[in-house]
């Protein structure tokens, strides 16, 4: 059993509380919040030690993971510290996007992880779907050719408006992820942005993207749409063939450029994923499984390298935003 400790038991660390505690792999070994209160609530609801001090934790209970389920400004602020604390401590780490919202923070902690040799991996999940993963084998095979092009789209509803830069930095994870699960690294971005009625965040954006391949892609994302819609397209083109992805896990189908018959890959009605937050479970398989196999760090999919080579993208989008829409080239994750 993969004893884990979940760091920031609010929302989103609820849910992976109950994911560790109910999967076949792991066991919830303990929790850990700032809020005593937060921390004591969690621990009695899961019968586990609660703590509010990681340190403290991990001198006193045998783990071999820690998630860090915290938040902060831009969804990611929090995530810092704790992650330090677990790496240095030698843990596997699973940190929830953004990785940070600090580009800074983002380098130091996936460098420290890989002077340590530890695990790290981040909550990339929009791409552990079958329709991703069979689009990924088309790809890897061959059947698309050389690629020539993505166009991603990600638009959601959320009114926040903690910060200008909130929808890029704790959104755009996910779509810059996928497009790069299928096309590799970003050399270069041009960003245009704008805000809706009565916002004062850049909640609706365009980015450009040329990809150190030689392909070019485009994402568009909001924070102005709605939920009853679907939230997600992505098309991967190249020069024998096109894929499609529809909302994430409902459907991919491969467009062959010399026959007219396609491959279509659907959700089943039965035994299929239910629902978008499925993806949270066949991510967190994911990490447990590579955990158990002893993969190494440096081939943890979804990794702390991954999210940080999205971030670097959209710093160089908001960069370019700012600089009226020049193109700037990404910095080099290495």
């Amino acid at each position: 059993m993969i004893r884990v400790a979940v760091v920031g038991v609010n929302n989103i660390g609820k849910i992976h509380c109950r994911a560790y505690r109910s999967h076949p792999d792991t066991e919830l070994a303990a929790v850990c919040d700032l809020m005593p209160e937060r921390a004591e609530a969690a621990g009695r609801e899961h019968s586990v030690p609660h703590y509010t001090d990681l340190r403290e934790l991990l001198s006193k209970e045998t783990i071999d993971a820690v998630i860090v389920a915290t938040a902060g400004v831009e969804k990611g602020s929090h995530h810092f510290e704790p992650a330090m604390i677990a790496i240095e401590a030698g843990k596997a780490v699973f940190v929830e996007k953004p990785i940070s919202n600090n580009i800074e923070e983002a380098r130091k902690m996936v460098a420290f992880a890989r002077e340590k040799g530890v695990r790290l991996a981040c909550n990339l999940n929009h791409r552990f779907t079958p329709a991703a993963y069979k689009a990924k084998e088309l790809v890897a095979e061959g059947k698309l050719g050389s690629l020539l092009f993505l166009n991603m789209r990600l638009t959601i509803r959320n009114p926040q408006e903690d910060t200008e830069w909130l929808h890029m930095r704790a959104l755009h994870p996910h779509s810059i992820d996928v497009m790069r699960f299928f096309a590799g690294d970003v050399k270069r971005v041009q960003s245009f942005m704008t805000k809706a009625p009565g916002r004062t965040s850049w909640s609706t954006v365009s980015v450009n993207m040329e990809f150190v391949s030689g392909a070019v892609g485009h994402l568009t994302g909001s924070y102005d749409m709605s939920m009853r819609h679907p939230i997600e397209y992505c098309e991967v083109a190249g020069h024998e063939g096109r894929l499609v992805i529809d909302n994430v896990y409902e459907s991919m189908t491969y467009y062959p450029h010399h026959s007219d018959e396609l491959m279509v890959v659907r959700n089943p009605l039965f035994g299929g994923m239910k629902g978008f937050d499925d993806t949270f479970g066949h991510r967190i398989n994911r990490f447990i499984e590579e955990i158990q196999t002893g993969v190494k760090p440096e081939d943890i999919a979804a990794s702390g390298a991954d999210a940080l080579a999205a971030q670097e993208v959209i710093e160089a989008a908001i960069r370019s935003h700012q600089l009226g829409g020049a193109p700037v080239e990404v910095a080099a994750n290495e």
